[in-house]
């Protein structure tokens, strides 16, 4: 898997969510503050990739959170988790 192309993809499908207006404004923002960790500048790559990870999980219980974005957050979870894992290996 090719970095900067899994990154692009990574932020790609978190702007889907962030620019759903059907999405809880909460779970956009909390969606947007994962985001913003993943661009950090100057920090480890590891760091960043598990703070964002930490973000996502933490609002995937949300009872109003429409089934089909718990599906997309599933999907930004297992990119980022894949980019961690990729991270570690360095």
């Amino acid at each position: 898997m090719k970095k900067d192309g899994a990154y692009d993809r990574v932020i790609k499908m978190m702007e889907a969510v962030i620019n759903d207006r059907t999405v809880p404004r909460n779970i956009r923002n909390a969606v947007e503050e994962a985001k913003k960790e993943v661009q950090k500048e100057g920090i480890e790559e590891e760091v960043k990739l598990a703070t964002a990870v930490q973000i996502l999980d933490e609002i995937t219980n949300d009872p109003n959170m429409p089934l089909y974005t718990r599906t997309q957050i599933w999907n930004i979870v297992t990119q980022l988790e894949e980019l961690r894992r990729i991270a570690t290996k360095k």
